[in-house]
C-alpha cells in the first residue's frame, strides 16, 4: 500500500474546484473535473442512452464547452472502469483535447475498441495502470485503489491536491468473495481516513437499498442450480461488459458438460478483449460458433447473448419474435435474463419475456429468481465507506437526485454536518479550502444529443419536432395557384403521414379543404406580395382549426405551386 505523507501542507492561496459535467442527478454521463489553478484533472467521460421518447437519438454525451474553453489546462483523463456511462463519450472528448488517458488494462482495451468503432487512429497516450499505482498529473497525485464492481478492473481514486486529499470511490460494492478473488482494498481507503481526507465523492446508485449487496459469486450458484435442472438449451442474456457473469456461465457450462456460443457483436468483442488480457478463461473445446451448436443435442447447448434490456435490434429481441436467422426458440429452452431492469426499459423487457413464453420457453428473470446481483453498494456498505474515509466534506455522486438525497441522509447519520454535505447539479462549481466549502457559480453543462457516428449534435428543437411527428403526424397542404391572378386553380390537396387518410375520415378532410380555401381567399389580397407570410397565415389558421375541432397538433407544411 502506498504510504501517504503526514506532511501535506494545504495551500491557502488557491481553492480546489470540483465541477461535475455529468453523472449528478442521473445515472449516466459521468464526468467530473478537479481544478486547481491552471491544472484540470478529468475523471471519467461517459455517455447516457436516450429515453424512448427521444426519437432518433442514439446516445447523449456531456456538454463539453468548459473543456473546449480550458483545453490547455487539461493534464489527464483518469478512468474508474470500462462501462459505457464512464468511457462512452471519449471519442467526442478527443475532438476537443488529447491528454494522456489512464485506466486498468480491460478499461483501456474497451477504449481502444471505441477508437476502431469510430475509425479514430489508436491513441498513443493510453497508459495502463494497476491498483496501488500512482501517477502525477499537474498539481494532482492520483492513486488507484482496488474496488469490486460488475466489471473487471474497477478502481477508486485517491487524489492528493495542494488543498487536501480527495477520495472518489468510482462505482463500487464491497464484495468479500469476488469471482476473481480480488477483494476491495479497504485498508487503503482507511489509510486516507487516518491521514485525513478533505472530501469524499461516493457512488449513490443503491442509496435507497438497506443492508448489503450480495456477492457476484451468488449468481454462479444460481446458474449452477438452473443448469443442473434445465432439460434443453440454455440462453443467457446479460450485459456484454460483465466479464465475471460470462465467466460464471462458462464455468457452469463446463461442470454440466455443455458447450458455449457467444452471440452479439459487443459480447464477442468484449470477450475477445478479456480473453487476450487474461480476465476470461474459456476452454478451446467449449467455445463454439453458432453454426456448430446447431448439430449438438439441446442439453449440451449454452448461448450467451446480448439483449437483456429488450433492445429492438438485439439478438434476444429477434429470437423472441422468431426473426433471428440462426437461432429459433422452442419448447424446452430455458432463458435467463441476468441483469437488472434499467428504469424506462420495463415495457420493452416485458414484451420480450411474454413473447419468449409464447414460444414455449421457460424464462427466468430478476423478479422470480436470484440470477442477478447489483454491482453497487447498498446502505451498510456506503456507511462503511464513509466511516473508513472520514471526510471533512461529503459529495454524493452517480445517481438520480433522490439517490443523492438518501446518500446525504446516511452521511448525516454518521455525524457529517449538514453544511459540509453538498448535493450538486451538473455544472456546479464547488470550491473547497481546508475547512470551508461553497458553491460559487456554474459552468456550461447539459446533454448533447447524438444521432449516428457521422452526424453532429442534434438540438432540442429537432427532438421536439420528431416527438410531434410521432404523436400527431405530418400534414402537407398543396395549393395550386395562378400567380398572375392569385386564384386557386384546383381544390386544395392534402397529403398526410401519421395524421389521417382519405379513407379514414373523408368528411373531416373535406372540412379541412374548405377551411384552407376560405383562409386563402380571405388573406390573399393582403399577403400576395409576401409568399412566406401567406404560408405562415395559412399554417397558423389550420393549426388552430385542427386543435379546436380534433385536438391534434400535426406539423403543417403549406406548399404553393404556380399553375
Amino acid at each position: 500500500m502506498t504510504q501517504l505523507s503526514n506532511n501535506l501542507t494545504p495551500s491557502q492561496d488557491l481553492p480546489l474546484k470540483i465541477i461535475p459535467l455529468g453523472g449528478i442527478g442521473e445515472i449516466g454521463l459521468n464526468m467530473t473535473l478537479f481544478q486547481w489553478g491552471e491544472d484540470i484533472l478529468v475523471v471519467d467521460c461517459g455517455l447516457m442512452f436516450p429515453d424512448a421518447e427521444m426519437l432518433g437519438v442514439d446516445i447523449m454525451i456531456p456538454d463539453m464547452r468548459y473543456i473546449q474553453e480550458n483545453r490547455q489546462k487539461i493534464r489527464g483523463l483518469v478512468l474508474t472502469h470500462g462501462h459505457e456511462d464512464h468511457i462512452g463519450a471519449i471519442p467526442y472528448f478527443l475532438r476537443e483535447v488529447n491528454p494522456p488517458i489512464y485506466g486498468t488494462p480491460l478499461t483501456l482495451g474497451l477504449v481502444a475498441e471505441k477508437f476502431r468503432e469510430h475509425e479514430l487512429p489508436e491513441d498513443p497516450k493510453l497508459f495502463p495502470i494497476q491498483p496501488k499505482d500512482t501517477v502525477q498529473l499537474g498539481a494532482f497525485t492520483v492513486e488507484f485503489i482496488q474496488v469490486t464492481h460488475s466489471i473487471v478492473g474497477g478502481v477508486g481514486l485517491g487524489i492528493t491536491t495542494p488543498v487536501g486529499r480527495v477520495v472518489h470511490t468510482g462505482d463500487f460494492k464491497i464484495d468479500h468473495t469476488p469471482v476473481d478473488g480480488k477483494v476491495p482494498d479497504l485498508s487503503t481507503f482507511g489509510e486516507y481516513g487516518r491521514k485525513g481526507t478533505l472530501a469524499l465523492l461516493s457512488d449513490s446508485t443503491n442509496a435507497e437499498r438497506k443492508g448489503f449487496t450480495p456477492s457476484e459469486s451468488e449468481v454462479g450458484k444460481a446458474f449452477q442450480d438452473v443448469f443442473a435442472q434445465a432439460p434443453g438449451r440454455i440462453i443467457i442474456a446479460t450485459f456484454a461488459s460483465n466479464i465475471h457473469r460470462i465467466q460464471q456461465a462458462v464455468n457452469a457450462a463446463v461442470r454440466t458438460n455443455r458447450k458455449v456460443c457467444l452471440n452479439g457483436k459487443s459480447m464477442v468483442n468484449n470477450a475477445a478483449i478479456a480473453l487476450q488480457l487474461g480476465y476470461l478463461h474459456i476452454p478451446k473445446d467449449v467455445w463454439l460458433e453458432m453454426d456448430d451448436i446447431q448439430n449438438l443435442p439441446d442439453q449440451q447447448v449454452v448461448l450467451i447473448t446480448t439483449g437483456s434490456q429488450g433492445e429492438p435490434m438485439s439478438s434476444l429481441f429477434r429470437m423472441s419474435t422468431g426473426e433471428h436467422k440462426q437461432f429459433q426458440v422452442h419448447d424446452g429452452d430455458t432463458i435467463i435474463l441476468s441483469s437488472r431492469v434499467i428504469p424506462g426499459n420495463e415495457r420493452a423487457i416485458g414484451r420480450v419475456i411474454n413473447n419468449l413464453f409464447r414460444q414455449g420457453a421457460k424464462v427466468i428473470y430478476e423478479r422470480v429468481s436470484d440470477i442477478h446481483v447489483s454491482g453497487h453498494a447498498s446502505q451498510e456498505e456506503l456507511k462503511l465507506m464513509i466511516n473508513l474515509v472520514k471526510p471533512t466534506f461529503f459529495i454524493p455522486v452517480h445517481g438520480e437526485y433522490r439517490h443523492l438525497v438518501h446518500h446525504s441522509i446516511l452521511a448525516e447519520q454518521l455525524q457529517i454536518p449538514k453544511d459540509r454535505i453538498f448535493i450538486l447539479e451538473d455544472g456546479d462549481i464547488l470550491e473547497l479550502t481546508k475547512d470551508k466549502g461553497m458553491r460559487i457559480g456554474q459552468v456550461p453543462a447539459g446533454r448533447i444529443y447524438i444521432a449516428g457516428k457521422g452526424q453532429g449534435p442534434m438540438d432540442e428543437v429537432t427532438i421536439k419536432d420528431r416527438q410531434r411527428l410521432g404523436r400527431d403526424g405530418l400534414l402537407i397542404v398543396l395549393l395550386r395557384v395562378n400567380k398572375k391572378t392569385w386564384e386557386l386553380t384546383h381544390t386544395p390537396e392534402l397529403f398526410s403521414m401519421g395524421f389521417m387518410s382519405e379513407e379514414e375520415s373523408p368528411e373531416v378532410l373535406e372540412d379541412l379543404k374548405r377551411h384552407i380555401r376560405e383562409t386563402f381567399e380571405s388573406v390573399i389580397e393582403e399577403l400576395k406580395e409576401d409568399e412566406n407570410a401567406l404560408k405562415t397565415r395559412i399554417r397558423n389558421s389550420l393549426r388552430k382549426f385542427l386543435f379546436k375541432n380534433l385536438e391534434r397538433r400535426p406539423i403543417v407544411i403549406p406548399i404553393l405551386l404556380d399553375q
